[in-house]
This record gives C-alpha cells, sequence and structure tokens, in this order.
C-alpha cells in the first residue's frame, strides 16, 4: 500500500453517500456510458480508473476523484478499508454498490471491489520536451497501456498522440497502464499540432527492415521515437516526419518484427540508459 498513515490495520467509520442495488441507477448507467464512449469521456472530462493498484495510483499522485464506488466485501480487508477511507476524503461522492452493480460497472471479467471516476488530467511538460513518444496507429489498447507504462518508467518527457490510435483514455488502456496517465504529459492532437510542438527535434521512426541501429543511435538531447502500428506501420504522416531516419531492431534470421510495445519497451530503454535515467536509485555496486 501506498498510503501511509491510513493503512494501520483498523477499520474506520467511512462516510458515504448511500448503498446502490439498482442496475437501473442513473450513476451506473453513467459510469458505464463513460467506459463505452471516447466522445462521452471527452465531453464530460472523466474517465474510469478501476482496481485496487490503480486507485493507490491516483492517490499517490494527489489527482482529485470525482466518484468512489466500492463494494463491502471490498472494504472488510484491512487494505481495502484504508483505500475507501482515503477515496471518501477526496471525492465529491463515495458510494457502497452491490456486488451486481460493481460487476455492471466494471470494464473487468473479475472486478476488485473498488472503480473510481475522475477527470481527465492534463499534465504539461516542459517547454522544451526532451524525449518525445508517437505512437502512430496503435491500436490495440493494450498495446497502447503498455507503451504509456514503458514510456513512463523510461523517463519521457510527454507521449503526442496522432489520429488513427486508440483513445488512452480508454478503460483497457488506462489498466495496462498501470499508473502512467496520472504522471505522463499525454496529449491528443493533428499532425500539424505535433510537428509544432517537436520543433527542432531529432525525430526516428522504429520499423522493421533497413535502418540504424537502435543501440547505436544517440538519444540524448531532444529527440522523437515515432512508433508505428501492428498491422500498417506508421502513416505518412509519420513517416514523413521522420524524413527518413529509420531505427531497427536487429533480429535473428528469419524474424521480421516484434510487436509495436515490445519495440517500444526495447528502444525507450536503450535511450533511458544513454540518459542515464534512473541511475541515481540503482548506483553501481562497488
Amino acid at each position: 500500500m501506498r498510503l501511509g498513515a491510513f493503512d494501520r490495520g483498523i477499520p474506520i467509520s467511512i462516510q458515504t453517500m448511500g448503498k446502490i442495488v439498482s442496475l437501473k441507477n442513473e450513476r451506473v448507467r453513467r459510469v458505464q456510458t463513460l467506459e463505452r464512449s471516447t466522445r462521452r469521456r471527452y465531453h464530460e472530462g472523466l474517465f474510469v480508473a478501476e482496481g485496487l493498484r490503480l486507485v493507490e495510483e491516483v492517490l499517490a499522485a494527489g489527482l482529485p476523484i470525482y466518484e468512489a464506488y466500492y463494494t463491502a466485501a471490498f472494504v472488510e480487508s484491512d487494505p481495502g478499508n484504508a483505500l475507501v477511507t482515503a477515496c471518501a476524503t477526496r471525492a465529491n461522492a463515495c458510494w457502497e454498490v452491490s456486488e451486481e452493480v460493481m460487476r455492471a460497472l466494471a470494464d473487468t471479467e473479475t472486478p476488485q471491489g473498488i472503480l473510481v471516476v475522475l477527470p481527465i488530467p492534463d499534465l504539461h511538460c516542459d517547454a522544451v520536451a526532451p524525449l518525445t513518444l508517437i505512437p502512430d496507429g496503435i491500436r490495440d489498447p493494450g498495446n497502447l497501456g503498455t507503451m504509456l507504462r514503458t514510456a513512463w518508467a523510461a523517463g519521457v518527457s510527454q507521449v503526442l498522440l496522432p489520429p488513427g490510435t486508440v483513445d488512452y483514455t480508454n478503460p483497457k488502456v488506462v489498466r495496462a497502464g498501470m499508473g502512467a496517465h496520472f504522471y505522463l504529459p499525454i496529449h491528443r492532437g493533428a499532425w500539424e499540432d505535433i510537428r509544432t510542438s517537436l520543433n527542432v527535434a531529432r525525430v526516428w521512426l522504429a520499423e522493421a527492415g533497413p535502418g540504424s541501429p537502435y543501440d547505436a543511435v544517440d538519444w540524448r538531447g531532444r529527440v522523437a521515437l515515432i512508433v508505428g502500428g501492428e498491422a500498417e506501420g506508421a502513416s505518412s504522416e509519420g513517416r514523413a516526419l521522420a524524413a527518413g531516419r529509420h531505427v531497427t531492431i536487429p533480429m535473428a534470421r528469419g524474424v521480421d518484427s516484434l510487436n509495436a510495445a515490445m519495440a517500444a519497451v526495447i528502444v525507450l530503454f536503450e535511450a533511458a540508459r544513454q540518459r542515464g535515467v534512473g541511475r541515481e536509485r540503482y548506483p553501481i555496486a562497488p
């Protein structure tokens, strides 16, 4: 747990708005719509985070919570009680729900018993972003979520999402991101906006075939990495932005390519190595 003083193993009285047991409840339908509709999420400026680990990250990041929902079974455990208590102090409204309602609210097949609705974070990086990731045409939510998690861990300054990439507030992307959404500046935009925000950064396109080996590229300074989609690769706009700078991952004979998320992991952690990301946390043993 990351809740500090809340995690004492002592049940605390939780102030809630009541209990929801009907699947026809207006709040239940509203959460379901947020999970299913990209347009609704951006219209309301809200999205959903589900599960103990993600809600812990929401609290650790100090983000506001619009609504919280939990089950009686979840709050019976010490970690669950501490987490819901913390949510109740942060959320505008905190509701206990039946197991049936939680199954209807949750996007997972086996919900853990806690779910929050929160504003879409509007995080900004410095005016000069040293390292930018551009997932181009990534349509699989799990892949995009993994790439966001990797970008966060590898010290990426910002992620820019062009048209054609799955929405990053999709519940499956949020779960796979494992908290990256709450710390990493992520922005959607047209290619023209992306070109403007990159300014004079060197742009590399990761793809199979001829190119510079990923560990031979200088990833220091201002640089951007484009990773193309699983099926069709990078868009014509992405290729034009890279201007012929292709980076590749050498592989054994007979292997054509890697999963887009795996390729991003390999290249971004080479960039992290060159940039010394995290070295202060893990000094070399004498």
